[in-house]
């Protein structure tokens, strides 16, 4: 029996002020996968693809994290914090009651390339207090495995454990790299949402080929028998389980919560304690 139940490609998006990017969780194909609401994949060597950035916008109901392969993205926002995340560092913002952020690159040419990963909150922290996070290259603790390399951003593996928290969500991300057609095996922390996005090379998983570009989605049980030379992401995490309303950066559990994320936006009163 497969361990995948599912497969997909994401599709050309544009966000930001017209920044170029894959949307690969949250799209037609794909929607929701609680508690990930959304991954993004940025990559590439044209600065008109990317230049003009994230300007300031609004969050709230929700955390983002930001993970670079190459190049170096700016953060500042309403709270004071400022940041650049540069090739292997994190960047995680629990935007919750609300936050006004800006994401810049800090490059005018060469190659950027990262995704973007969006959490969902429980009803009990939406409107808790807004926090953020910089993790550089080093914080990120980084396992060589039978011919891997395994850097845990969030949750533990291989006894390594990621500096990014999500409680209670048992949360799980890494970055496997496969050198020269070696195998690995994942054991399973029975997540019930747990996927992978390979995004260079390709892989078999548990024998079933993968190419970059796919993301599948995988049993909560099986153990992941990997074999190949790629890279991918892998997600994991515990559903949260309650109703999602979003309207664009606001995502709440009713339609009257985001109408009032909007007022309270719209207002100044946003990030308000």
């Amino acid at each position: 029996m497969s361990s995948i139940i599912g497969r997909y490609r994401g599709i050309p998006a544009q966000d930001g002020a017209g920044v170029k990017l894959t949307r690969i969780i949250n799209q037609p194909g794909l929607s929701y996968q609680d508690p990930f609401l959304m991954l993004d994949e940025f990559r590439s060597d044209d600065p008109n693809d990317y230049i003009a950035g994230f300007p300031p916008h609004p969050h709230r109901g929700f955390c983002t994290l930001t993970y670079m392969l190459a190049g170096r993205m700016e953060h500042k926002d309403s709270e004071g914090n400022t940041g650049v995340v540069e090739a292997g560092g994190v960047q995680w913002m629990k935007a919750a009651r609300g936050i006004i952020h800006a994401e810049m690159p800090k490059q005018e040419s060469g190659l950027m390339w990262g995704f973007q990963l969006w959490v969902n909150l429980p009803a009990a922290e939406k409107m808790s207090p807004a926090d953020w996070a910089d993790y550089p290259a080093d914080a990120i603790p980084e396992v060589n495995v039978d011919n891997a390399t395994v850097r845990v951003i969030g949750g533990e593996l291989f006894a390594a454990k990621g500096p990014v928290e999500a409680k209670g969500r048992d949360f799980l991300m890494a970055d496997i790299v496969l050198h020269d057609n070696t195998s690995l095996t994942i054991p399973s922390q029975q997540q019930a949402a747990r996927l992978m996005y390979v995004y260079r090379g390709s892989l078999q998983i548990n024998g079933e080929a993968i190419e970059r570009g796919e993301i599948i989605k995988l049993d909560s049980q099986s153990d992941l028998a990997l074999q190949g030379t790629g890279a991918a992401i892998l997600l994991a995490g515990k559903p949260i389980a309650e109703p999602i309303a979003q309207y664009g950066p606001f995502v709440m559990n009713t339609h009257q919560e985001v109408e009032q994320a909007i007022r309270d936006y719209q207002s100044g009163q946003l990030t308000a304690s």
